[in-house]
């Protein structure tokens, strides 16, 4: 039981602490122009694909997905869904702040302290 809440901690912190990182790295995308419509999907990709900035945290994210849908299999539906989506957007949340995103107000850390309080009952009940 406790692997799959630590696998569930890992996935929330690989989704949340990706997102802001996938936000920056894809910056510029707007900027791409095809010489025809039809090709901007194309010109858009191929923009996002070589640029590292994108792609390592776009892998760590999807390493991330890998680890819940393994993790699903041995985990309790009613942690697993609860446990990595609430970190997610804790994560998000902190790692967002760390990269230069506008800091957040106190009512936000107040609401990431319910979170993981929250997600520390949810586990303390499946022990």
């Amino acid at each position: 039981m406790l692997d799959a809440t630590f696998s569930l901690i890992a996935v929330g912190v690989l989704w949340g602490a990706t997102n802001p990182l996938i936000k920056k790295g894809s910056l510029g995308v707007e900027n791409v122009k095809a010489p025809h419509p039809s090709m901007q999907l194309l010109y858009e990709i191929y923009y996002l694909v070589c640029r590292w900035q994108y792609m390592i945290p776009f892998i760590l994210n999807q390493c991330g997905s890998v680890l819940y849908y393994i993790t699903l299999g041995t985990s309790d539906l009613t942690l697993a869904v609860p446990v990595a989506n609430s970190l997610t957007f804790v994560a998000t949340a902190l790692c967002g702040w760390a990269v230069g995103e506008e800091p957040h107000d106190r009512y936000t850390y107040f609401g990431i302290l319910l979170v993981l309080s929250g997600i520390a009952l949810c586990v303390l009940d499946k022990i």
